[in-house]
C-alpha cells in the first residue's frame, strides 16, 4: 500500500487535513472547549501520520537530518500520540459534565504516559545504531538490533494496548447509545480490530526474524494497507457523530424557519425590524431564525393592542369540541386572535386611528416558545377556524364607520 508517490497516504491525509479545518473557526470561538479541542488534535495528528508514513515523506525527514532512518522515530512517536489522543478524546466524549474532575485526572494520565513513550522512542534510537536506511522493513530489519530493537517493541507494545483499551471502551460504549454515534463507535472499534491485526502482523513479522525465518511480507505487505485503512476508519468514526449533529441541527433551524414563514406573512406589515441581522444570501441559518422570529414578536407587540380575549377563546372552545388537541386547540386559537388583530390594526392604520387600550394580561401563549410558535404558524395556513375569525374581521371593520 506504501506506494513510491505516496498517493495512498496523502489524499486521505489531505481529506482529514480539510476536515481539521472545517473545524478550526469552531475552536477559534470556543478555545476552552476541551472535546472540541481534542477532535482538532486528534484530526491532525491523524493527517500527519498519514503524511509522514508516506515513502517520499520517509525519505525526506532521512535526508533534511542527515541521520538513515532518522523517520523511524518520528512515525513511531506520532502513532503513539495518536493513540493516546483517540483514548483521550473518548474519555472527554462519553463523559458527563458530573464526570469533569475524573476525565481531566484521566485525560492528564493518558498525555503523560504517551509522553513517556514517545520519550522512550525517541531515547532508544539516539541510543541503538541504525545507519542503513530501511524506508519499508526497518521493523524487520533492526528485529535484533540493541536498543532500534526496543524502540520497535515499545512502540507496538504501546500501540497494542490503545488498540486493546479503545476497542473495549467502544464497544461497551456503543451498547448504550444509538443514531450515528453508534455507528461512529462502531467504526472506530472495528478500526482498531484492524489496529490489532497491524500489530499482530508485525510482531509474527519480528519473531519469524527471531527464529531465523522470513515473514517480511506480513510487515512490509500487509500491516502497512491495515494501518491506512484503520486510520481513516477511526478518524470517520470520530468526525461522523460531529458531522451528524451539525447537519441535523441545521436541517431543524431550517426547517423551523420555513415552517414559519405563514406567521411571518401574516405580520409582515406590523413587523417594524427592531433588530437586523440578515445580510444577504450567504447569511447561516442561525442568523435567518433569530431575524425571522424577532420579527414576528415584534410584530405580535405591535398588533398587541387589538387582540380580544373573546375571539380566542370562541376559537378555543371550537377547537377542544371538535377533539384537538389541547396544543393544537391553543395554537389555532392564539392564530385565530392574531389574524383578526391583524385586520383591525390594518384597518386602524388606514384610517390613522390611533390604538384601542392596550391588552391588561398577554392574549396569546403559543409565542412563548419556538414549537408554539410553529404550531400557531402552521394554524394560520391550513384551520378553517382562523380563516373564519379573519374573514368576521374584515366583515366587522368594513361595517364600522
Amino acid at each position: 500500500m506504501n506506494d513510491s508517490n505516496g498517493l495512498g497516504f496523502y489524499l486521505p491525509g489531505a481529506m482529514l487535513l480539510v476536515a481539521a479545518g472545517l473545524k478550526a473557526p469552531a475552536l477559534y470561538r470556543n478555545p476552552r472547549d476541551e472535546l472540541l479541542r481534542s477532535v482538532v488534535t486528534l484530526l491532525v495528528l491523524a493527517t500527519a501520520v498519514f503524511g509522514f508514513t508516506a515513502i517520499p515523506t520517509l525519505v525526506a525527514v532521512n535526508r533534511f537530518t542527515g541521520i538513515p532512518n532518522a523517520a523511524a522515530p518520528v512515525v513511531f512517536s506520532l502513532l503513539t500520540a495518536f493513540s493516546g489522543a483517540n483514548i483521550v478524546l473518548i474519555f472527554r466524549w462519553s463523559s458527563g459534565p458530573e464526570d469533569g474532575e475524573r476525565t481531566r485526572r484521566l485525560s492528564r494520565l493518558c498525555t503523560m504516559v504517551t509522553l513517556a513513550v514517545i520519550v522512550a522512542i525517541n531515547v532508544l534510537f539516539a541510543l541503538g545504531n541504525a545507519p542503513v536506511e530501511r524506508l519499508r522493513d526497518l521493523d524487520t530489519y533492526y528485529a535484533s538490533t540493541p536498543y532500534i530493537r526496543e524502540m520497535i517493541l515499545l512502540y507496538l507494545a504501546a500501540h497494542t494496548t490503545a488498540a486493546v483499551t479503545m476497542t473495549l471502551l467502544c464497544r461497551r460504549w456503543a451498547r448504550e447509545v444509538h443514531g450515528a454515534l453508534r455507528a461512529g463507535l462502531l467504526l472506530i472499534a472495528f478500526g482498531y480490530v484492524l489496529n490489532l491485526l497491524y500489530d499482530i502482523a508485525k510482531f509474527s513479522a519480528i519473531g519469524a526474524r527471531w527464529a531465523g525465518g522470513d515473514w517480511d511480507f506480513l510487515s512490509i505487505g500487509i500491516a502497512p494497507a491495515l494501518a491506512s485503512v484503520s486510520a481513516l476508519l477511526i478518524a470517520t468514526g470520530f468526525v461522523l457523530p460531529l458531522v451528524s449533529q451539525h447537519v441535523t441541527g441545521q436541517w431543524e433551524m431550517w426547517r423551523r424557519y420555513f415552517r414559519l414563514r405563514p406567521l411571518s406573512r401574516e405580520l409582515r406589515g406590523a413587523t417594524r425590524h427592531s433588530i437586523h441581522l440578515a445580510g444577504g444570501p450567504w447569511t447561516p441559518i442561525e442568523i435567518r431564525l433569530t431575524q425571522r422570529e424577532s420579527d414576528i414578536h415584534d410584530g405580535i407587540l405591535t398588533v398587541s393592542p387589538y387582540l380580544h380575549a373573546d375571539v380566542r377563546e370562541r376559537a378555543l372552545e371550537e377547537e377542544l369540541a371538535a377533539g384537538r388537541s389541547t396544543d393544537e386547540a391553543v395554537a389555532v386559537a392564539d392564530a385565530a386572535a392574531l389574524a383578526s388583530a391583524v385586520v383591525l390594526w390594518s384597518r386602524a392604520q388606514g384610517a390613522r386611528e390611533g390604538a384601542v387600550a392596550k391588552a391588561a394580561s398577554p392574549v396569546l401563549t403559543s409565542p412563548n416558545s419556538p414549537s408554539g410558535l410553529v404550531r400557531m404558524s402552521r394554524a394560520l395556513a391550513t384551520s378553517a377556524t382562523v380563516r373564519s375569525c379573519r374573514q368576521s374581521a374584515v366583515l366587522q371593520s368594513s361595517s364600522t364607520p
